[in-house]
């Protein structure tokens, strides 16, 4: 018999008597909870304040920045000619720029023609179209000569398309190869030559750059070899091979940094892009129609391209070394009619033009004003986050000690009423914002000389005269800077004084919720406490129950045994 069971012996479910009891017992344990629940919820609500206050405290610490008040606004007469940026302190009044050459930047221009002639020889039999090396891929079709069609293939030699020109055209148009100039060219004997047709298939007459000219002779435009910037460099049909030294790990330098190429995987774009995303400082592009590469400093000014070739011959078979140095120039300009001078970029700073915090950027020649002035509109953002912030701050402390009363006169106290630690912040708050400025004129030592005051109707602030605040940042700007800043006496140094007593590291509100937190805390200890108490007491009320359950099962025994032994008249006590 499992006599764990409650009432399996005696009939009598103890077991939920025990958790009646034990309930019972726990009653001092949920005070202790609730309790500690309002502390939390306190504690919660003073952290919600301090938030507040911590950015109400960020807008005070930012009306003490002298910086603020010596905020710059700049314009240009001509937005064409000249951009301008003023940063604070610049100084004040109206300067003339004439901007009599734009900067530019240097260039490296590589050789031109640096791929492969298609022949050496004018004999250009062996000159396959789909692997000549052309600066185009060759579409198979049809080209029109003269209102004769011509089909071309990828897989003819440039002397089988001259064949095929002179059949269809009956021999009046003939097709040579120049290996001097790497040029195609196509003559008619019987006058003028007429290219293309609105059907054509193929795109040859434009690959050998043929284009009509009103004559009887029509010569390729450029010269028609090309590098192939998608190959490996070692097979990509340039004029001189490129090598790295046979090593894989060719290497050259641009203004002394190194990078390095594998001629035999490293392809020219590939390589380009390794020198645009390297730190040489340029830019790298290879131009197909003049088939060359180009190297162009990020930079602006008369300023060099320094160039080596470490190991292999890359910066040579691209005729970059062999190339022309275009040097860029300076910008040159005058201020106010005086001396000519220089700076390397179109944006004129103080190091160039020595006014401080005044930045210049040049577009374009010609002569433009440029006006700093005072901003006060940077001030005036100031004072309203001011404003909005102190108000958060005052609507959320009325929020938490209010009470309110329901419909049926039911009074609820908000969650910090009777906490003076939050109302004393919020009447402190408002003390310190609207006391006098000792030391400064009576026409503007308090916020409602700029027309901020109270609502009437609580600590709030309201700029109630905003006309106040405008004229005074308009014609008293230094007044206004020393309301909220002059020293230790100004409103946002005694308010930032005040709220690092509240809520730096010492402050009382920090010290009010590690309290709180503590208070919680303890109570999580008695609550463990009481537990382990009314733990025990039910392992005794067990005991003791699982006791009086033995005590019936043997008594019950005992009565089966007499039942059994004298005809069933013994009856169980328990019945």
């Amino acid at each position: 018999m499992d006599l764990g069971v409650s009432g399996l012996a005696s009939g009598f479910d103890w077991k939920t008597l025990v958790d009646q009891l034990i309930d019972v017992e726990r009653v001092p344990q949920k005070r202790l909870l609730a309790e500690q629940n309002q502390l939390e919820q306190r504690n919660n609500a003073f952290g919600s304040i301090k938030t507040e206050l911590t950015i109400l405290k960020s807008r005070v610490e930012a009306l003490q920045e002298g910086s603020l008040f010596d905020s710059r606004a700049a314009t240009t007469s001509d937005s064409s000619v000249a951009t301008v940026g003023a940063a604070s302190g610049a100084p004040l009044g109206t300067f003339s720029f004439d901007i009599e050459q734009l900067a530019t930047a240097a260039r490296q221009v590589g050789s031109s023609d640096i791929g492969k002639r298609l022949s050496e020889t004018s004999d250009v039999s062996g000159v396959v179209l789909g692997t000549a090396g052309l600066g185009r891929t060759i579409v198979g079709g049809v080209i029109t000569i003269n209102g004769a069609q011509v089909t071309i293939d990828a897989t003819d030699t440039l002397q089988e398309v001259f064949d095929n020109i002179s059949a269809a055209t009956a021999g009046v148009v003939t097709g040579s190869y120049d290996p001097t100039t790497d040029k195609v060219q196509l003559t008619s004997s019987t006058g003028t030559l007429t290219l293309g047709a609105a059907n054509d298939t193929s795109n040859f007459l434009l690959a050998a750059g043929l284009h009509n000219n009103g004559s009887g002779t029509v010569e390729s435009a450029t010269s028609l070899s090309r590098v192939r910037p998608t190959a490996a460099l070692a097979s990509a049909n340039f004029s001189t091979t490129v090598t790295d030294g046979g090593s894989g790990t060719g290497a050259f330098k641009i203004n002394g940094v190194e990078i390095t190429f594998n001629a035999s995987t490293d392809t020219l774009n590939s390589v380009i892009d390794k020198i645009n995303a390297s730190s040489a400082g340029v830019s790298a592009r290879y131009d197909v129609q003049a088939d060359q590469l180009i190297l162009t400093n990020k930079t602006t000014g008369d300023v060099g391209i320094a160039l080596e070739d470490v190991t292999g011959n890359f910066l040579a078979a691209t005729g970059v070394t062999t190339g022309t140095l275009e040097r860029g120039s300076n910008l040159l300009y005058r201020i106010n009619g005086g001396d000519v001078q220089q700076s390397l970029s179109n944006t004129i700073t103080e190091s160039s033009s020595g006014l401080a915090g005044l930045s210049v950027t040049a577009l374009a020649e010609g002569v433009v004003n440029v006006t700093v002035s005072q901003d006060s509109s940077k001030v005036k953002t100031a004072i309203t986050n001011f404003i909005e912030a102190f108000n958060k701050v005052q609507t959320l402390i009325e929020n938490q000690t209010a009470s309110s009363t329901d419909a049926k006169g039911k009074v609820t106290a908000g969650l910090l009423s009777g906490e003076s630690l939050a109302s004393d912040i919020a009447s402190e708050l408002r003390s310190a914002s609207f006391a006098s400025v000792s030391g400064l004129p009576a026409q503007l030592d308090h916020l409602a000389d700029i027309g901020i005051v109270t609502d009437g109707n609580s600590n709030k602030l309201t700029l109630d005269d905003e006309s106040l605040l405008d004229e005074a940042l308009a014609t008293n700007l230094s007044g206004v800077k020393a309301l909220f800043a002059s020293s230790a006496s100004g409103l946002a140094n005694q308010l930032d004084d005040y709220l690092e007593e509240v809520v730096g590291e010492e402050g009382s509100l920090v010290a009010k919720q590690l309290a709180l937190t503590e208070q919680a805390a303890e109570i999580d200890t008695q609550v463990a406490d009481l537990e382990r108490h009314v733990q025990s007491r039910r392992e005794q009320l067990l005991a003791s129950f699982l006791a009086m359950e033995t005590a019936q099962a043997k008594i019950n025994q005992q009565l089966q045994f007499l039942n059994q032994k004298f005809g069933g008249t013994a009856q169980s006590s328990s019945k």
